[in-house]
């Protein structure tokens, strides 16, 4: 397991050799969620659309902050064809407060349901953080 550190005043993540033990002075814990929403322009999800879903699904949910990235996917379907799309990175900090986990997975089902998508990926990992 990784420890990564977010710097949101500079805009940065740097990771770090994970070590036992609590977070360095100044660090508090925390746990990175990433989801990857596939933009599958057949299924007609457009820019505008796009932010229609962060606005409408998940900035309510999710009111602390988060960052987006345009990223490149691909994935092998059931047919054995790789499938590539032009794709969205989320990056949330979840604080381990009552309801994160089920409107982390209300975002993801609210996706697949509005754009026909089969998933949305999501990677958590442990993280030290400061803001």
């Amino acid at each position: 397991m990784r420890r990564l550190v977010f710097s949101l005043a500079v805009g940065c993540a740097a990771a770090l050799p994970a070590a036992a033990g609590a977070c360095p002075s100044g660090l508090r814990p925390a746990t990175a969620a990433q989801l990857f929403f596939g933009r599958d322009e057949a299924a007609g999800v457009s820019d505008v659309d796009w932010r229609a879903f962060v606005d409408e699904e998940i900035t309510p949910r999710f009111r602390a902050g988060l960052t987006v990235s345009d990223v490149y996917g691909q994935w092998r379907g059931p047919d054995g064809a790789f499938v590539r799309e032009p794709s969205k990175a989320l990056l949330l900090v979840l604080e381990g407060g009552p309801g994160e986990q089920a409107r982390l997975h209300a975002v993801r089902a609210a996706y697949e349901r509005r754009f026909r998508q089969s998933s949305v990926l999501l990677v958590e990992q442990k993280a030290c953080v400061a803001f």
